[in-house]
């Protein structure tokens, strides 16, 4: 029986999760994953501050990077990022709750484009993220 986009990008999302120890470890949880899509969520905890009292960019990035991940692997192959950029709009502070919201704008054979929007839970932008992914060989799920 054939899998639909829904059930592969399910399965992909907890395979990709089970090995994710960076993410885990960052307290970030999945709130959806979907065909070409994937929204996670991650607390600003104070070892994330900076010396200017906000959350350090490169944890804001984390998020992202892995929002991008799994909306990037959700179709059941394996992708790793080619190229990423970020713009950081507004800073993140203490206590906080950042969700990262990825949607896939283009995916050809071996190659995509992906847009992540990382906001407060107010729905205040705080970066906007680009990421290029190249697929593997191989699958994620069986």
């Amino acid at each position: 029986m054939a899998l639909d986009a829904n059930e592969i990008a399910r399965l992909s999302g907890i395979a990709m999760w089970r090995d994710d120890k960076a993410s885990q470890g960052l307290g970030m949880e999945i709130l959806e994953v979907g065909p070409g899509n994937a929204k996670l969520a991650m607390p600003v905890t104070e070892r994330m501050l900076n010396g200017h009292g906000t959350c350090h960019g490169g944890f804001i990035f984390s998020l992202a990077d892995s929002a991008f991940a799994f909306a990037c692997n959700s179709h059941g192959q394996p992708a790793v990022a080619q190229h990423c950029s970020v713009t950081y709009i507004t800073p993140g502070r203490l206590g906080m709750r950042l969700i990262a919201d990825a949607r896939e704008r283009q995916r050809g054979e071996r190659s995509g484009i992906y847009d992540i929007t990382v906001r407060d839970e107010a729905g205040t932008v705080i970066a906007e993220f680009r990421g290029h992914s190249r697929t593997l060989p191989g699958s994620l799920i069986e």
